[in-house]
């Protein structure tokens, strides 16, 4: 017993070190010693797919000598940012053709599961493993039974597609499209004016406790719902701050591309066929989608980062959202290492080969010179310094940043951006936003990284796509010899 009562001792004393060295499970002044820190688990990000890293840095936004023959102003600052991955091309129909799918597919699951439908509630999980109640989610091991249907879940299955009354073709219902999501704000939430504890909103006044105390402070957050009639509307509420749901906000988008665009922004030409095919045909799956608003491009980064979360498991919170890129980020990967003017070296726009560095409006009226007729496949061309492609002409590509005249000048130097998201009942300028790279529609000068430009945000254009990034949790890069 003596050798036990030993031994279990000298085994305890030795967990106790373990644990000490370890600082698990000790209080922080359970003994004295020095302070050697509390270091968190290591983690290294993974190289989201199709993706590249651009690294911090800083560059000189803006042309260095004005534009004289369109007699544009461009603003010109130094500025920083952070590390950030880029999609290597432009979001692609067949990308996209994804996320019109599942929510497709999240609108026949619903109703599978729907009483009206044959109520099959294998299709929507509605309790965990013990049981116990949780709020429903759908089930998407449960397959849709596309060949086998009975007459219920046919039902369910055509009741997201429409026939042309004219030439009688099946098609999906663009109406139905409808994506719903939430973003917490983060950076409102942490300001001080919408602290919760009034204290905290001003620490340097002489007001007195109660007086901040007793001060209503309002805030703004917008919401979204479908009516009766299914129509999608939309509010942005203006009430006292109450907690912090306040600073969740709901959107709910009709995401399927306007295929009439190349119509429309067309009047007197022969692009019919652009309509019908550009976007379902898989003869265009690798070219860039087009006919996608800012505010569809926001709904596809936000579907996209719950489509990874949900395939990332505990590792999620290291994660950061995609994203727009904002109007500066742009601009800094597509200049590549060295700054250029263009997403190459050369100041020129092909090569000693006479062949064009991408894919513009090369003469007057003559969209064939470089190849292409309207957008080209993602990826013909050769990637920037930084292995992006694409970051001048095929399509112009939307940014996060509200467009104003007085771009970054009235903006930080460090991670610059303005943002703003427009109420319905705002005025429309405050809806532009900035749009960069030009596209295969506009002339040499309009395709350099620093050409500023602007669309509504809900204005679908045919040669305008987007891009992702994504916030890098550590960009450690190269870090400089420190002398010792």
């Amino acid at each position: 017993m003596k050798r036990i009562t030993l031994f279990t001792c000298l085994f305890s004393l030795l967990i106790l070190l373990l644990t000490a060295c370890m600082g698990v499970g000790t209080s922080a002044n359970a003994v004295g010693g020095e302070v050697t820190g509390v270091k968190g688990s290591s983690f290294a990000e993974p190289t989201p797919f199709g993706m590249v890293a651009v690294r911090k840095g800083s560059l000189k936004v803006g042309l260095e000598e004005n534009d004289t023959l369109w007699g544009a102003e461009f603003p010109k600052r130094e500025i920083s940012v952070d590390g950030f991955w880029m999609d290597e091309m432009e979001v692609s129909n067949a990308k996209y053709r994804q996320f019109i799918n599942w929510v497709r597919d999240s609108i026949i699951r619903e109703r599978l599961a729907d009483p009206a439908y044959g109520g099959d509630e294998t299709y929507k999980i509605e309790e965990d493993k013990e049981g116990n109640p949780i709020t429903p989610y759908l089930n998407w091991n449960k397959s849709i039974p596309w060949k086998k249907a009975n007459e219920d879940e046919a039902r369910a299955i055509e009741s997201v597609y429409v026939t042309h009354p004219i030439d009688g073709t099946k098609m999906l219902d663009a109406s139905q499209m409808n994506y719903r999501y939430e973003i917490y704000d983060y950076a409102a939430a942490a300001q001080r004016r919408y602290r919760l504890n009034p204290e905290e909103r001003d620490l340097n006044t002489d007001a007195s406790h109660d007086a901040i105390r007793n001060q209503e402070v309002m805030i703004s957050k917008d919401t979204a719902w479908i009516d009766d009639d299914g129509r999608i509307q939309r509010q942005t509420i203006t009430r006292p701050l109450s907690g912090p749901w306040d600073f969740l906000n709901t959107y709910i988008v009709n995401v399927y591309p306007d295929t009439t665009c190349w119509v429309n922004d067309f009047q007197n030409a022969n692009n019919e066929r652009y309509m019908k095919l550009y976007f379902n045909n898989p003869v265009y799956d690798d070219y860039p989608v087009v006919g996608v608003t800012w505010e569809q491009a926001n709904a596809f980064c936000a579907w996209r980062t719950n489509f990874l979360l949900k395939g990332l498991g505990g590792m999620a919170k290291q994660i950061q959202r995609y994203r727009l890129p904002t109007e500066i980020e742009w601009e800094y990967a597509a200049r590549g290492k060295s700054g250029s003017a263009f997403p190459w070296e050369s100041g020129e726009v092909k090569s000693d080969k006479n062949c064009y560095y991408a894919n513009f409006k090369p003469d007057r009226g003559n969209y064939t010179e470089d190849g292409s007729l309207i957008t080209s496949r993602c990826g013909i061309y050769s990637a920037n310094s930084n292995g992006l492609y694409d970051m001048a002409g095929n399509v112009a590509e939307w940014t996060s940043t509200v467009y104003t005249e007085a771009g970054v000048e009235s903006m930080s130097d460090m991670n610059p951006e303005l943002k703003y998201n427009a109420a319905k009942e705002d005025p429309y300028r405050l809806k532009k936003k900035s749009v960069r790279g030009g596209s295969w529609k506009d002339p040499e000068s309009m395709i350099r990284s620093a050409w500023r430009s602007y669309e509504y945000q809900n204005q679908p254009r045919s040669y305008i796509g987007f891009r992702c990034v994504r916030s890098m949790v550590n960009d450690a890069g190269k870090q400089p010899k420190q002398k010792r």
